[in-house]
């Protein structure tokens, strides 16, 4: 899979949305945002207009599978929300999985004394960034 520009990738929650978004080459992923859900209608919205900004190829969502890699509940509320975006966003979307990216970067901040405030603001996006240096070093091999 070749990396045709800037990817975004998104770690998708119940409450917020971490957006995560790549350099054009596909070399480095950079935490960008934090969308705070409000109704499926604007976050797509939300979502697609970072993409146009951003020149995004390519969006890659966190695919929630459970600790035995099989397809859950939260997997199943990923594929409605990616049946809404596809119907709005023109480009390629792929799928990462994402298991234990969101307590990795709480661990992370935990040790390196980040207040629980302070992470509420970043944990999101960081996860997002996690994603998205997944779905990159796949891409590199």
């Amino acid at each position: 899979m070749a990396i045709d520009g800037p990817v975004l990738a998104l770690d998708v929650g119940e409450r917020r949305i971490g957006v995560a978004v790549s350099d054009p080459s596909g070399a480095f992923a950079f935490p960008h945002d934090t969308i705070e859900r409000t109704n499926v209608r604007d976050d797509i919205a939300a979502i697609v207009a970072i993409a146009r900004e951003r020149a995004a190829g390519t969006i890659v969502i966190g695919d929630p599978l459970t600790l035995a890699g099989t397809r859950g509940i939260a997997s199943g509320k990923i594929d409605a929300f990616v049946a809404h975006l596809e119907r709005a966003y023109d480009g390629r979307i792929e799928r990462v999985d994402e298991r234990l990216t969101t307590a990795a970067v709480q661990k992370s901040l935990i040790g390196a004394d980040v207040s629980r405030a302070k992470r509420k603001t970043v944990v999101d996006k960081l996860a997002a960034a996690m994603i998205l240096e997944t779905y990159l070093a796949r891409a590199r091999r």
